[in-house]
């Protein structure tokens, strides 16, 4: 890449900061907000290119990278760092930025077929080790494990992983709408589908074993909350929980629009709306 590229991304990133710093556009204006109503505030941000992919169609070079978020909040006596990619394209010709916006992630298409599920087979007795589920979501967060396909919408992949990597079996192989599982090039549609993994976690048969709870204070490391952003009856979204907040709310992880220890209400989000309905799932042991 260019000098010239490289240090118009740089710039690129010092503007989104100061942007920020000065409040100057709507979505820096309601996270600011969000925060001050939970007794918190940005002490320091920084944004960085990061993934930087670039091609040339004719005359034009196209840049695609991410833009890396860091936020050092402070709430009451609680520290902590939140963190998020945005992923962006610009075009450039002749070196100049011709434009430059967001990408948009194409979401799953609607799973039509309903979940035959049928009782999940004995498991031999298994804990579910938050730890490790909690470990595996900080290590990749921001990035793929090349063990498993990646995927443009991925959050609930990603979440499925999670789960698994705490221990939780797979089961159901090699029918797609029965049970939870991956393997190469296939895997069920609670696998990788939002709106099914939710009918999975909420149903009797078989695991990922769950109890649905009333409110997110009452979620652990580990727990999983799905989110229908229209309030449909669609779930869209899942993320895992990876920390508590001062006031013992729930910190998330998530891929898709990647992000690690944001607030669970995504009300910050492009996608929120106010007719979101949110579902909190405690993952269970099996016993």
């Amino acid at each position: 890449m260019t000098k010239r590229l490289e240090q118009y991304l740089q710039e690129r990133c010092d503007r989104y900061v100061r942007e920020f710093e000065e409040r100057d556009d709507a979505v820096t204006a309601l996270k600011v907000g969000l925060l001050k109503e939970r007794g918190a505030q940005i002490l320091n941000v920084k944004a960085n290119a990061r993934n930087i992919k670039r091609s040339v169609q004719g005359n034009q070079e196209i840049i695609r990278y991410e833009a890396h978020w860091q936020y050092f909040i402070k709430q009451k006596d609680f520290y902590y760092i939140e963190e998020e990619n945005k992923k962006r394209i610009a075009v450039f010709e002749d070196g100049e930025c011709l434009s430059e916006t967001e990408i948009q992630v194409p979401q799953h298409p609607d799973v039509q077929e309903e979940l035959q599920l049928k009782e999940a087979p004995d498991f031999r007795q298994y804990e579910y080790n938050r730890l490790k589920a909690v470990q595996y979501a900080e290590r990749y967060w921001q990035e793929y494990n090349p063990a498993y396909h990646a995927f443009e919408d991925d959050c609930t992949n990603f979440i499925s992983q999670c789960l698994h990597a705490g221990g939780v079996p797979m089961w159901g192989k090699p029918n797609r709408g029965n049970g939870w599982w991956y393997s190469g090039k296939s895997w069920s549609y609670s696998w990788t589908v939002a709106h099914a993994l939710k009918l999975l976690l909420q149903s009797p048969k078989g695991g990922p074993k769950a109890t649905k709870v009333s409110s997110p204070d009452q979620l652990e490391l580990g727990d999983v909350i799905c989110y229908d952003f229209e309030g449909d009856g669609r779930t869209n979204h899942t993320t895992i929980v990876t920390a508590k907040d001062y006031f013992d709310m729930p910190l998330v992880n998530a891929h898709t629009f990647d992000s690690r220890q944001r607030y669970w209400s995504y009300e910050d989000s492009t996608k929120y709306t106010p007719q979101m309905k949110y579902t909190f799932f405690h993952i269970e042991n099996d016993e």
